[in-house]
């Protein structure tokens, strides 16, 4: 048991770390940035897994309902940055998402599809929003839709990852999920 949550540990250590440097759209294309985007923040990373965890919690319809309506969202946060509108918070927003998101884990809240969809789609509207101011001269189109696959992508792993770890039991997921949430108070620490 020990050294199937080591690395499960090692994993989860691994899947926070920044993948790479954002990547220049002019050298790259603007799909393979949006693709990246994503990838380079601990921030982004530990809450789209999280996303995933907590949709793997909630089984049934959620598995498809939480990520859908994340990844939904934050393509309406994107467009918002995109047409200049301004919203306040984003960086603090995207902190309190994994913390807030953590908790959910490690207490493994249990609510309606449509309740879990509305508390991600909240989270999803800042994450989407700074996607959109930094997307530098990317393509639009080709950088938002390299980061909404990057993201289902996160969300899929942590689904992957949450129904997997169901087999121990209920506890190595809730303890993701303090991970998550001590890693967004880091963050906001440092």
């Amino acid at each position: 048991m020990f050294k199937r949550l080591s690395i499960s540990a090692a994993f989860f250590a691994a899947a926070t770390a920044p993948a790479f440097a954002h990547l220049n759209p002019a050298e790259h294309g603007s799909v393979m940035a949006g693709l990246s985007h994503p990838l380079t923040g601990p921030d982004h990373i530990m809450a789209m897994v999280a996303v995933g965890l907590w949709a793997s919690q909630q089984g049934g319809k959620a598995l498809y309902a939480v990520p859908a309506a994340f990844v939904g969202t934050m393509a309406v946060g994107f467009l918002l940055a995109l047409a200049g509108f301004h919203l306040p918070f984003v960086e603090p927003a995207i902190l309190a998402s994994v913390m807030g998101l953590g908790l959910l884990v490690a207490m493994a809240v249990r609510i309606p599809a449509a309740g879990a969809s509305a508390v991600v789609a909240l989270f999803a509207l800042f994450h989407g929003y700074a996607h959109g101011t930094e997307m530098a001269g990317a393509g639009a189109l080709e950088f938002g839709l390299g980061f909404m696959i990057a993201t289902a992508f996160l969300h899929a792993v942590g689904i992957g990852l949450g129904v997997a770890l169901n087999r121990f039991g209920p506890k190595v997921t809730r303890l993701l999920g303090v991970a998550t949430a001590v890693g967004g108070a880091a963050l906001m620490l440092g």
